[in-house]
């Protein structure tokens, strides 16, 4: 009796959506063992699942020899393809869970750390309080990273400032944040009640780091005053910016709410501004063309809702533009 063999498709066993996550995790944190960490599997189990992959489909999707690690040709296209596919199961998961105006499904937010712990901590908390069974992960990020992270689809959405819609990414408007001079209370500007930008020509200033974008909005705003401070620091983050202020090693142009905690514990002054409203912009971004579950529509929602909201909060400890 002759005997019938199988082979080829037929023998291949089911790619399963973990798989095809941990591949996407391995191609944007460019990492076996960052991907594996944020799986919670070991290194050598990454591996195997890429090896699996590549046996299945005949082709070398990463690039070894290469650090950081690149995809192939092929595994480019596989992983353009695999993240359409998690983001539609995801998106499907939530509208099955919100089905009936039930309110259950995960929210992914990277967010900049000058955003401040404060207000995103009463948001997540507010929105948790109205749906308990929606899951909120808040994750801070320097602003590179925040937008790598939402066109990466590691996060449903981005909190930036100054944004911008890209190619990649769409851009909406959230709130503004008004800009005013912080000092030491030792400073002669201490006992002011306003001032104008051109009164900052000559002075010493502590200024973020000139590939910022609000380095360069600041910079605009200054000349426009015909006025050339003596920036004797830079920096990229808005506490360490307040460190060197509170030493008087020099004025800074700071948004009002990341500057509420020294406020209130007397170790910095501010002065507003009286020339023109000079505001901070932060916006919400979203991977351009992606649908959103229907739970992080609620959250953008609850979101643009306070817009408005004028209280400076403490910031973080680690405060990025």
């Amino acid at each position: 009796m002759r005997r019938i063999g199988v082979s080829g498709p037929l023998l291949r066993a089911p790619v399963n959506l973990k798989s095809l996550k941990i591949f996407c995790d391995i191609v944007s944190r460019r990492s076996f063992s960052k991907a594996a960490a944020d799986n919670g599997i070991s290194q050598s189990g990454a591996s195997q699942v890429v090896g699996q992959l590549e046996n299945r489909l005949g082709v070398q999707l990463i690039e070894r020899s290469k650090r950081p690690l690149v995809p192939t040709r092929e595994g480019q296209v596989f992983y353009d393809g695999c993240r359409k596919i998690i983001a539609s199961y995801d998106a499907l998961e939530d509208a099955v869970r919100t089905l009936h105006d039930e309110v259950a499904g995960r929210v992914r937010v990277a967010a900049i750390y000058s955003v401040g712990l404060h207000h995103m901590s009463r948001y997540v908390q507010e929105f948790m309080s109205r749906h308990p069974k929606a899951n909120v992960r808040l994750e801070y990020l320097h602003p590179d990273r925040v937008l790598e992270s939402v066109e990466q689809g590691q996060a449903d959405i981005g909190i930036v400032s100054y944004p911008r819609s890209t190619r990649t990414v769409e851009a909406e408007p959230w709130r503004e944040e008004p800009i005013v001079l912080a000092c030491a209370p030792t400073n002669p500007f201490a006992g002011r009640v306003q001032m104008s930008l051109g009164e900052l020509h000559g002075q010493r200033m502590v200024g973020f780091d000139s590939d910022l974008v609000i380095r360069h909005e600041l910079d605009r705003a200054i000349a426009a005053h015909n006025a050339e401070p003596n920036v004797v620091m830079e920096f990229d983050n808005i506490e360490t910016i307040k460190r060197a202020v509170e030493i008087d090693a020099g004025l800074a142009l700071l948004p009002e709410p990341t500057v509420g905690r020294e406020l209130a514990a007397g170790t910095l002054c501010t002065v507003r501004l009286a020339d023109d409203e000079l505001v901070r912009p932060l916006g919400i971004i979203r991977a351009r063309g992606k649908p959103l579950a229907p739970t992080v529509d609620r959250f953008i929602e609850l979101l643009r809702g306070h817009a408005h909201d004028v209280d400076a909060a403490p910031a973080t400890d680690v405060a990025h533009a």
